[in-house]
């Protein structure tokens, strides 16, 4: 067992309420802004450091369910439950396309880590490879049985993994869609994927209340994280790769160690509904958590 490491954190240090269940958080590359998707159909943007709500962005006819930054941080991308995928210009919040193809709710998105190539995953099953410059799809795994809610790629970009309400985990080739290994040992749900920043293990979040952690190289089972009460419905590494976050239906947020799946402190209890989404910043002293309470909480990490 390796070194465990201290977290410190005693209250969340901003709390932002929406006027409806936020499903998505993502933070923008410089760790300035906050993008959140909510049931009202909007994506919102927001200051780090105080919550100041900077603009609102309308357009999409459903729930948006995920949101991503661009590398560079000038795009956003959302996807909702209008079947559609919708790229905003980070700086105005001007829309700049809207990326069509899909035949029901889109779960999730990613950009790739070039920010070339966006992904999204959905209800029909599918996941798609989008071109960022012009839109145009590139490519649609088929595969999954049921639908997927969720998708990442890996860090050097040549590996995308999906996760299915199929109770799978699939891994493709980013750069022809073929299909690479299937990870398979929960046995309910996939809703949430993320690699660690090496590459080397994916974490996946499932409504049997666990985490797995994989091993990516040969998909194998490393270690299955267990406490949660309710479905695990998010999940993300820390950008040094120490620390992996998870949120849950059981209203709480829980950190591990990555290393080896050690609960490192008591869970954060300060959500009053499903916790949908976490998210760190790219500095690694902020955790942010978005829940069906209607709230985003920040909290400070030490």
């Amino acid at each position: 067992m390796g070194r465990q490491l201290v977290i410190e954190i005693n209250h969340t240090h901003v709390c932002i309420e929406l006027p409806a269940r936020v499903y998505s958080v993502a933070f923008s590359p410089d760790g300035q802004i906050l993008a959140s998707g909510s049931g009202d159909r909007t994506v919102r943007l927001w200051q780090v450091s105080d919550g100041t709500l900077l603009r609102t962005l309308e357009g999409h006819t459903g729930s948006v369910w995920s949101v991503a930054f661009s590398p560079d941080g000038q795009t956003l991308a959302s996807g909702a439950w209008d079947n559609t995928v919708r790229l905003w210009r980070v700086s105005d919040g001007a829309p700049l396309r809207t990326l069509e193809g899909h035949t029901n709710w889109v779960q999730s998105v990613a950009f790739s880590p070039d920010g070339q190539t966006l992904a999204s995953g959905s209800d029909d099953k599918t996941v798609r490879l989008w071109r960022v410059s012009d839109g145009k799809l590139l490519r649609t795994l088929k595969g999954h049985t049921f639908r997927v809610y969720g998708v990442a790629f890996s860090p050097d970009g040549q590996t995308l993994a999906s996760g299915s309400v199929d109770n799978t985990v699939r891994l493709w080739r980013a750069a022809d869609g073929a299909l690479l290994r299937t990870l398979v040992g929960h046995t309910d749900s996939v809703w949430s994927v993320a690699f660690s920043p090496d590459g080397q293990t994916l974490a996946s979040g499932s409504v049997d209340n666990t985490v797995r952690l994989w091993r990516v190289s040969d998909g194998a089972l490393l270690c299955t994280l267990e406490g949660h009460t309710g479905p695990v419905l998010s999940v993300a590494f820390s950008p040094d790769g120490q620390t992996l976050a998870s949120g849950s239906a059981d209203n709480t947020v829980r950190l591990w160690q990555a290393a080896d799946g050690v609960l490192l402190r008591t869970p954060l209890e300060e959500h009053t509904g499903w916790v949908a989404c976490v998210a760190f910043s790219p500095d690694g002293q902020t955790l942010a958590s978005g829940s069906w309470d209607r709230t985003v909480r920040l909290w400070k990490l030490g």
